[in-house]
């Protein structure tokens, strides 16, 4: 019996991974379903068993690059750490990822700026822990006292651009510039 469920399941991810790829190269509308399915190596009436429709194909992959995301953010974050060497380290897993992913990042960014991110924008962001940790921080005096999106604009706008640059370019990114940004971004946020 389990044999089946597993094929079940390398069908769904192979339908999310072809997704990935397809999203990330054509965009969220001009990818289709059928294309996805062709890529998958599954006919398009198995993608409509796995999924309802494209939007629920895209819900899905999000929240699994969600996931990816957010278990690679808080490597090496240990809660006793300082504020500022949280926030240095949480800034620095983010764009490790987006370099190491650029199709997650592009669908990330794709989806984020989209209609199809419809639900509460709470739950369609990868920096959860690390807006709290914002807030705690101006809070207690360590970073600006600005709006949080200001403080998310200063933190994340250096990030996503290295990351654009090197997912829509193939920019390569040496460990100077990589650590040069993340320091550029704590001096932005520091008071």
């Amino acid at each position: 019996m389990a044999l089946p469920s597993t094929k079940k399941q390398s069908k769904r991810q192979a339908l999310l991974e072809a997704a990935l790829v397809l999203f990330a190269e054509h965009g969220l509308t001009r990818a289709s379903t059928a294309q996805i399915a062709k890529q998958a190596g599954v006919a398009s009436g198995t993608l409509f068993f796995h999924f309802n429709s494209k939007e629920a194909l895209i819900h899905a992959l999000f929240d699994q690059v969600h996931i990816d995301i957010n278990a690679a953010l808080m490597q090496g974050v240990e809660p006793g750490m300082m504020i500022q060497e949280q926030m240095t380290r949480l800034l620095r897993n983010l764009l490790h990822y987006f370099l190491k992913h650029p199709d997650q990042f592009r669908f990330m960014e794709q989806f984020h700026f989209s209609s199809f991110n419809t639900l509460n924008r709470e739950l369609h962001t990868e920096k959860g822990y690390l807006r709290e940790l914002m807030l705690r921080a101006r809070a207690q005096h360590i970073i600006k006292d600005v709006p949080c999106l200001s403080l998310e604009a200063i933190a994340f706008g250096p990030i996503v651009a290295l990351a654009k640059e090197h997912a829509n370019r193939g920019t390569l990114i040496d460990e100077r510039t990589f650590e040069s940004t993340i320091e550029a971004c704590w001096d932005a946020l520091k008071r």
